[in-house]
């Protein structure tokens, strides 16, 4: 492999792990059906268990792990995507 910037052939390539926090959501079936009529429910009738469910309960997040090649040229620092 050779480098695109300056033609040398001292070319490493490495495997980046990238992560990234996604939060979960509900979908548009579940807010057409329950969403709705349970939220503002919830909200009028629930508030005390429902704030300290908010703030201890569990998180809706989930990571999202991809991994992507990329070249590096020894000799002037230039990288690119493989």
């Amino acid at each position: 492999m050779t480098c695109i910037k300056c033609g040398s052939d001292n070319v490493s390539v490495q495997v980046i792990n990238e992560q990234q926090l996604v939060n979960k959501h509900h979908g548009l079936i579940w807010w057409i059906f329950i969403g709705f009529w349970w939220v503002p429910i919830k909200w009028l009738f629930l508030t005390v268990p429902a704030l300290i469910f908010a703030i201890f309960g569990r998180k809706k997040q989930r990571i999202k792990n991809t991994q992507k090649s990329i070249a590096v040229c020894q000799n002037c620092g230039n990288k690119w995507d493989v």
